[in-house]
């Protein structure tokens, strides 16, 4: 079982992190009580068949817990990951806007991991609603997955729903309905495989989705493994 914490710092022009700021976060990250892992994303560039949504955000975080507790714990009043949020606590995203979200994290099977601990990976989320959240949930865990599977060098496959949870944390709170991520050994690999025949089949998949709103977001990122220090 694991719980992830998302934090997303908004796309604004100009938007990098720096150097400096990447590793104080990683290391403020790594201390982290209860963390079983951490996933660091800085932007990167790939090619999709069927979608452009601009520039990715110039950082997102994923911190896993193995219980929602430990997770409530980090973003408490007092908590371990409340620098996050203080003033000036990364100075070259200062003013850029962030939003959280805890979210049960699902794996599913690949044929091969690989043991690269940076990779690329595309991070897609669906901010809703559905019509019937029960329904389009249990077609997408169900049909996307296993089509997912055969994309070529595909070396994790993950899809997030949503939970309640209770934190300090001043970032925008969001209520996306489900993300996914599927993960590559680097943006060559990702944009091969988002030009093979697996894609069409996703889309086609896609189009059998029960109603839902809101769209679909796709980003291209470079994660980094954080392990706990």
């Amino acid at each position: 079982m694991s719980f992830c914490y998302f934090v997303t710092f908004e796309n604004r022009p100009g938007a990098a992190l720096a150097a400096a700021d990447k590793a104080k976060l990683a290391a403020l990250v790594a201390a982290t009580p209860g963390l079983a892992w951490a996933d660091l994303h800085t932007p990167s560039v790939t090619q999709d068949i069927y979608t452009d949504d601009g520039a990715s955000p110039p950082l997102a975080l994923q911190l896993y817990f193995d219980a929602l507790p430990a997770l409530e714990a980090a973003v408490a009043k007092g908590g371990h990951l409340q620098p996050l949020a203080a003033e000036g606590a990364l100075p070259s995203l200062a003013g850029v806007k962030a939003t959280q979200q805890a979210m049960y994290a699902r794996q599913y099977p690949v044929d091969d991991a690989g043991k690269l601990e940076r990779r690329c990976s595309f991070l897609v989320h669906y901010p809703g609603p559905a019509a019937d959240l029960n329904a389009w949930l249990d077609h997408y865990v169900a049909g996307h997955p296993p089509i997912m599977r055969r994309f070529p060098g595909i070396r994790q496959i993950e899809i997030l729903t949503r939970v309640d949870w209770i934190d300090a944390i001043p970032f925008a709170r969001v209520t996306h309905m489900q993300r996914n991520r599927v993960v590559f050994d680097s943006p060559e690999a990702l944009t091969a495989a988002l030009q093979s025949a697996v894609r069409h089949e996703l889309r086609a998949d896609f189009h059998r989705f029960p109603p839902f709103e809101g769209g679909s977001f796709h980003f291209p990122m470079i994660s980094e493994i954080i392990r706990r220090a």
